[in-house]
Parts: C-alpha cells; sequence; structure tokens
C-alpha cells in the first residue's frame, strides 16, 4: 500500500514543503515547493501560514490523503511538545507550536525533528552511512550542529541538546557563531565563514598582502569564494583552508571522543570537497589517535542537495512508524 507524507523543511535561508510517497522501505519526492524564509520581513506565523496554504494546494492538484506530516528544523527544539525554541539562524522562532500548526491544518498526526537528526537518519538508512553502527552526520550549512547514529539508533541526549557541536569553541578568538566567537559554527558554516573572509579581507588588504584581483572582490559568500578558489584566488583558497583547519580540529574531537565508523558531511562541505579535504585531513591525522582515525571514513552527503527534503519526510514517514520511539 502507498502511503504519501507531506514534509517542511525550515531553514534560515529559505523553506520548504514536499509531498513525498513510501515506496517499499524508501521514500519518493513527487513534488516541491520553495520560499524564501525571511522575505519582506514577514513574520514566522506568516512563513508557517503560506508554507501549509501551498501543502494543501499539492494535495488538491495530486488528488493524494496523507498520512502523517513531518517537520525538520534546526534546533534547539522541544520534540515531544513540538516546539521550536528560537533556533539562532530562525530569529523570531520563538516557542512557535508548529506540530500543533499542522494538526489543526491538515487533520494528521505531526512530529518535529531536529534537522541535524533527521539528515542522520537519511544519510544512515539511504546514504552514504548505510551499513554502519555509528555514524555522525554534520549539517555545514547555515549553521553547524550534528545528528548521532549511536549503536544502531539516533541518540539524542538527556534533554534532547545532544549533538549541538557547533557551540564547541575551538579557538580564543575567530569568527562568531551560536553566540561565541571561536566556534566550530563560527568557522565552519555559510555565515562564518562569510564573517572570517570579511576579517581576512580587510586584514590583508591593510598589510598590502592581496593580488591586484583579490583586492576587488567584494561578494564573501560562499558560493563566490568557492568559484573564486577554483579560478586561483589566493585569498579565498586560504579562506577555505582556514575553515579546513578548524573542520578537521573539530572532527578530531568528534573521533576521539566518539570513535565512529562513519562522519557524513553536507550542505558546504559536500559541495567543495575539494577545497577542503587536503588540510582537514591533514590536521586530524596529526590531532587524532591513530586507529581512531584510520577506521573513521569522512564522506560527502550522498543525498546531496534533496537530503533536507528526504530529511522532512523521513521524519513524518518514521515517526508515524513508531521507529523514532527508539531513539535514546
Amino acid at each position: 500500500m502507498v502511503q504519501h507524507y507531506l514534509g517542511l523543511d525550515i531553514g534560515g535561508t529559505k523553506s520548504a514543503v514536499i509531498l513525498g510517497k513510501r515506496m517499499g522501505g524508501g521514500i519518493e519526492i513527487m513534488r516541491k515547493v520553495v520560499l524564501p524564509t525571511f522575505e519582506d520581513g514577514r513574520k514566522p506565523m506568516e512563513t508557517l501560514s503560506l508554507l501549509c496554504s501551498r501543502g494543501k494546494e499539492l494535495l488538491r492538484e495530486e488528488n493524494v490523503t496523507i498520512a502523517a506530516t513531518g517537520v525538520s528544523c534546526g534546533g534547539p527544539l522541544d520534540e515531544e511538545k513540538g516546539l521550536i525554541l528560537s533556533p539562532p539562524n530562525l530569529p523570531g522562532y520563538d516557542r512557535i507550536p508548529i506540530t500543533e500548526i499542522l494538526k489543526e491544518r491538515f487533520s494528521v498526526p505531526s512530529f518535529l525533528e531536529n534537522d541535524a537528526n533527521a539528515c542522520a537518519l537519511c544519510e544512515w538508512r539511504f546514504g552514504a552511512g548505510a551499513g554502519t553502527k555509528n555514524m555522525l552526520f554534520l549539517t555545514f550549512g547555515t549553521g553547524m550542529g550534528a545528528g548521532l547514529i549511536l549503536n544502531g539508533a539516533l541518540y539524542r541526549g538527556s534533554t534532547g541538546m545532544a549533538g549541538e557541536v557547533g557551540h564547541l569553541r575551538l579557538s580564543r578568538g575567530g569568527s562568531y557563531g551560536y553566540g561565541k566567537e571561536g566556534s566550530f559554527e563560527g568557522f565552519c558554516s555559510g555565515s562564518g565563514i562569510r564573517e572570517m573572509a570579511i576579517r581576512m579581507h580587510r586584514e590583508q588588504l591593510e598589510k598590502g598582502s592581496l593580488s591586484e584581483e583579490d583586492k576587488a572582490i567584494q561578494d564573501f559568500t560562499v558560493k563566490s569564494l568557492s568559484k573564486c578558489a577554483e579560478e586561483g584566488s589566493v585569498f579565498a583558497r586560504g579562506v577555505f583552508s582556514r575553515s579546513a583547519f578548524y573542520l578537521g580540529r573539530g572532527l578530531s574531537i568528534l573521533i576521539d571522543v566518539l570513535n565512529p565508523d562513519c562522519i557524513v558531511i553536507g550542505s558546504i562541505y559536500a559541495r567543495c570537497a575539494s577545497l577542503f579535504t587536503e588540510t582537514m585531513q591533514a590536521v586530524i591525522k596529526e590531532e587524532c589517535l591513530g586507529a581512531a582515525a584510520k577506521h573513521c571514513r569522512i564522506e560527502k552527503a550522498k543525498l546531496g542537495e534533496q537530503i533536507g527534503d528526504y530529511a522532512a519526510l523521513s521524519v513524518a514517514m518514521e515517526s508515524s512508524l513508531g521507529i523514532l520511539k527508539n531513539c535514546v
């Protein structure tokens, strides 16, 4: 029997509503609508109402009913109560009762899960971490968070805060992220890399160490900088090298503490792995316990740019089937 599900992927830059169906043990994406999360000063409840309306339209157009809805969103969250609790990349989303909103609009069960946890489950079941017992997933997008699969189950921790690796301080100073300078998120996220690049550009401009081409750089987004790096920009490559150094340092801590089989990294790393790998691996080799480092594979997310879509649908599907009740 084919069952249909609706997923909401709520991010700091864009959000999406996704219609999908369960096929055997997998998920097939049918339709998707994407909206900017903060367009024209739109408030959280307005964005959520718009996403619900788009979801209703998808159901009418496809002439299907759904078994459940699922939400994938950055933490902190209260998954049991279905509340979004002011994630750093979602200002204004303070105690939003997202599952109650969806239950009222769609009259089916609704479930909420941290985006890193949801992505971890997807990559573990269907992606780069398939077949492992202990796997970590790192978001490396607008922010930095982790989903932990330990001993074959999703690990949430005592208060649901496990995996907030973006809050780790890796340096006394540096880029600002997740409420502190020098944090993992400050060095390894889209916003952190942009801030770091702006500071580095200003410092090198003052020292007179930039080439004429690099002096002209004005767009410090990861997308623009990665293009510059691929075209040979010494400055842009230096930015990624610094981020890669701290990525290696952060991964080294996780490898030594958790001894995973595999670490899967999404978003920015998945798109720009060639700009990170050499420096990152050199740091891991220097910092980690040798046996743990040798055992652990570092992989790009296999599900690519659609991982957020699969994650939101997986929350709906696996929660409605009772699979996520086995989390610890």
